[in-house]
């Protein structure tokens, strides 16, 4: 059973089949549920410590950030592995506090504690 005072940040795949979750509550942890709210995967990494920001691409694409790793990670649609590190500290990022990506400009786009924002251009 979830409960609702667990949930930081959740994101909604494009064919509204899954959810994706972030909290404080489950320490470093990306659920993915299935609508009806059974857990599919939970992924952890150590490049995501303290998992912040969360996005989900009209292309269904998961980005998540790690607040205290300083990192925007790619997870597969299934929620059960690391894709790519998209940013690192070596970037720029610091404490990063939301990510979205832009389909209009192909950039993705990461907020940062601090009213700081990068742009990063994507192909």
């Amino acid at each position: 059973m979830l409960l609702c005072f667990a949930v930081d940040k959740c994101a909604v795949s494009p064919t509204g089949d899954r959810l994706y979750i972030i909290s404080r509550y489950w320490h470093d942890k990306l659920l993915t549920l299935a609508r009806d709210g059974t857990l599919l995967a939970t992924f952890t990494d150590p490049a995501l410590e303290n998992p912040w920001g969360l996005h989900v691409t009209p292309a269904g694409q998961v980005l998540v950030c790690g607040r205290l790793s300083h990192t925007v990670l790619q997870v597969g649609l299934e929620g059960k592995s690391k894709l790519a590190n998209l940013a690192t500290h070596q970037d720029g990022v610091r404490y990063p506090w939301s990510v979205c990506y832009s389909s209009t400009t192909s950039s993705i786009i990461v907020g940062q504690w601090g009213d700081n924002i990068l742009v990063f251009r994507v192909e």
